[in-house]
C-alpha cells in the first residue's frame, strides 16, 4: 500500500537546522511532484516547497525562500527538506504530499519545534 514516512522532526533552537525526511513506497515515486506542507496549531494547512518531476523545478513560499531547500532522490524514492536559520515561526507539523494528476496523497506529518 502507499505509505509517506516523514522523520527529523525535533526540538531546534532559533537559528538552528533540521533535515527532514519523506521516505515513499507503493507508488511510482519518480512520476510524482513531491511538496512539504506545514500546519502551525489554529492556523491553515501551507505549501512550503514542491519539488517537480525529475527535479526540473522546485517552488518556495516567500516566508522559506533562502532558507530551506528541497530536493528528492529517485533512486532512494525519498524527498527531503533541508532546513536553515529556523526562527520560532516556523514550528508546527510538516507533512510530506505526493501528486500526479489527480491522485494526491499524504504522510502523517512530523513535528517541528523551533524554541529557545
Amino acid at each position: 500500500q502507499v505509505q509517506l514516512v516523514e522523520s527529523g522532526g525535533g526540538l531546534v533552537q532559533p537559528g538552528g537546522s533540521l533535515r527532514l525526511s519523506c521516505a515513499a513506497s507503493g507508488f511510482t515515486f519518480s512520476q510524482y511532484a513531491m511538496s512539504w506542507y506545514r500546519q502551525a496549531p489554529g492556523k491553515e494547512r501551507e505549501l512550503v516547497a514542491r519539488i517537480f518531476r525529475t527535479g526540473s523545478s522546485t517552488y518556495y513560499a516567500d516566508s522559506v525562500k533562502g532558507r530551506f531547500t528541497i530536493s528528492r532522490d529517485d533512486t532512494k524514492n525519498t524527498m527531503y527538506l533541508q532546513m536553515n536559520s529556523l526562527k520560532p515561526e516556523d514550528t508546527a507539523l510538516y507533512y510530506c504530499h505526493a501528486a500526479t494528476g489527480p491522485i494526491r496523497y499524504w504522510g502523517q506529518g512530523t513535528q517541528v519545534t523551533v524554541s529557545s
